[in-house]
């Protein structure tokens, strides 16, 4: 698994799709370097990209820290079918069907639902779209959906609304950024069909 960083307190690492990020990660990490490695944020098995995994509970605590202030922010690039605008900050309602393991947005508070906020740019406009976007909230499948109930499904999303022959969704955690004692740290990768904002 490729590492873009590696230090004592934790390593940076492109997560490969297809892999769990809560169990199949860690366990990787621990045979390629050894130790324990401690997961602070997910990606969905079939989405790709640069993730944080702790190497210590102090450090675990501390990353679950900015996560829960919301200084530890993750961007993403998606090719969505359509030409959404050229930028938005979306902001939704979304309900969780666990039976479905599928999310629906919705008109109003009740049990169970949980707002969710995101902001993007269009990089690329045509009968696909390529868009850059920060999410402000982790929400399950939250990406998937809000750009889906607007009209404009992931290419490979078949679960929500793609129609095409591509056999993933073709979203990609492109760059995170976090504190680290005191000092402000960004690691970017981008996927090969995606391109620099």
């Amino acid at each position: 698994m490729e590492l873009l960083e590696q230090n004592t307190a934790y390593v940076i690492v492109v997560k490969p799709v297809g892999m769990d990020s809560q169990s199949e990660v860690p366990a990787q990490l621990s045979r390629q370097l050894g130790g324990s490695f401690f997961p602070v944020h997910r990606l969905d098995r079939m989405v790709g990209g640069v993730m944080v995994y702790a190497r210590t509970s102090a450090c675990a605590a501390a990353l679950s820290k900015c996560v829960r202030e919301g200084t530890l922010v993750k961007e993403y690039q998606a090719l969505v079918h359509g030409t959404p605008p050229e930028s938005g900050d979306w902001e939704d309602l979304l309900w969780k069907d666990s039976a479905k393991n599928k999310v629906f947005v919705v008109k109003r508070m009740r049990k169970g639902v949980r707002p969710a906020r995101l902001s993007f740019t269009r990089l690329t406009q045509g009968p696909e779209s390529l868009v850059h976007i920060r999410l402000y909230t982790g929400r399950s499948h939250q990406i998937r959906v809000q750009f889906a109930s607007r009209g404009f499904p992931l290419v490979g999303d078949h679960k929500y609304g793609a129609r095409d022959k591509v056999t993933a969704p073709m979203l990609y955690a492109c760059r995170l950024q976090f504190s680290w004692q005191g000092q402000t740290v960004v690691y970017s990768h981008l996927p090969p069909w995606g391109t620099a904002p």
